[in-house]
């Protein structure tokens, strides 16, 4: 790879609504300014949602874009939906012309659309990043118009234009790959010899796992007395979970997590939701995992997700109509099979694409015209 310093790229990010849209699209910014000397990185976002607080906190500016969804259940809500398009359409236009990118970026979300389709039609070359198994709308729209399509399920490839998709993976954070099981139990105060669930909801946390876990712990503590929990409840669950961790001084009752890579490195089973970025993190640490998907979700992707890997061998899929009847039951087998586990961690591993962000912003670069 040879890199043009002396030329400066102009690289414009969109995506936006979820953690699963905006931390890939961070990732890619931090890879794209490892791989080149000389770039400037702008992300387009909308004010209401996450991406406005975590872009700034990364230290990129962001520009604000009108973008709205379609609700099903609030029909007032859609009324105003063609204005706020034509809005976001004009912004994007305007900041294109402004900031006069090389390429742009998308990642999916509602913010991506205008900004990408403005983009393709100013002729400015447009690079799609899809995170789950089934793509979202607004890649599979705009797929049309993007000169290359990073994927990171195979499953995803069928859903866009033939030859130009590139099984990339999904970026993820390196400390995963550098935190140790030693460290793991030694932070979360785990025996070295103990059987390690992690059970958590994503970042807000899970009513159905949480009341499956209520259901079910104690029943868990009494089958296993090598069985210790590390259950993240969520901010929202936690007030009123938190006395269960008198139940059993193996169990821990946590509101969040914030160190998860020594959470994953310490567990020896992950049941958890089967959002793309979760999956990503599971196989990158080769986590055995009970992925319970959540049927509220658009497309129903996290189910795709899950399929995927268990399709693999390398997790069990336990939709969430069964899980408090077989939560226990799938925990105690898994949990007594270390050959199982072994051979599940050997599976995750091999799907795994550690080098995701270096690889997607590198041909990011490519289509700039940074980098031959």
């Amino acid at each position: 790879m040879s890199v043009k310093v002396d030329k400066v790229i102009r690289i414009l990010l969109a995506g936006g609504g979820t953690g699963g849209h905006v931390y890939p699209a961070i990732a890619i910014a931090r890879a794209i300014e490892k791989a080149h000397p000389n770039v400037m990185i702008r992300f387009a976002g909308t004010r209401e949602n996450m991406e406005w607080r975590a872009v700034p906190a990364a230290g990129y500016p962001i520009t604000p874009i009108s973008a709205r969804g379609l609700q099903r259940a609030q029909l007032l809500h859609n009324l105003g939906i063609p204005f706020v398009v034509v809005k976001g359409l004009i912004e994007s236009r305007r900041l294109i012309r402004e900031f006069d990118p090389h390429v742009v970026v998308g990642t999916g979300g509602y913010v991506s659309a205008p900004v990408l389709w403005a983009a393709s039609r100013m002729s400015r070359p447009v690079v799609i990043q899809e995170q789950n198994a089934f793509p979202g709308k607004a890649n599979r729209a705009l797929a049309s118009r993007a000169r290359r399509i990073h994927v990171a399920f195979k499953e995803a490839e069928s859903a866009f234009p033939a030859g130009r998709c590139v099984l990339s993976g999904n970026p993820t954070r390196p400390e995963l790959q550098t935190a140790t099981r030693e460290a793991g139990r030694k932070l979360f105060d785990l025996p070295a010899d103990a059987h390690v669930l992690l059970v958590f909801g994503g970042s807000g946390g899970s009513a159905a796992l949480n009341r499956a876990m209520i259901l079910n712990v104690r029943r868990l503590l009494h089958d296993d007395p090598l069985l210790h929990i590390l259950w993240q409840t969520g901010r929202r669950y936690y007030p009123e979970y938190r006395t269960m961790s008198g139940v059993d001084e193996r169990l821990t009752v946590l509101e969040y997590i914030d160190r998860m890579p020594m959470a994953y490195a310490a567990a020896d089973v992950a049941l958890c939701r089967s959002g793309a970025i979760t999956c990503s993190e599971l196989e990158v640490t080769g986590t055995p995992a009970i992925l319970v998907p959540s049927p509220n979700v658009a497309g129903d992707h996290q189910t795709w997700n899950a399929k995927s890997i268990a399709g693999d061998g390398a997790a069990i899929l336990l939709p969430e109509s069964e899980l408090e009847q077989r939560l226990q039951s799938e925990v105690r087998e898994i949990m007594a099979d270390e050959g199982r586990r072994g051979e599940m961690e050997k599976r995750m591993l091999a799907r795994a694409r550690p080098g995701a962000a270096a690889a997607i912003a590198v041909d990011v670069l490519k289509v700039a015209g940074g980098v031959e």
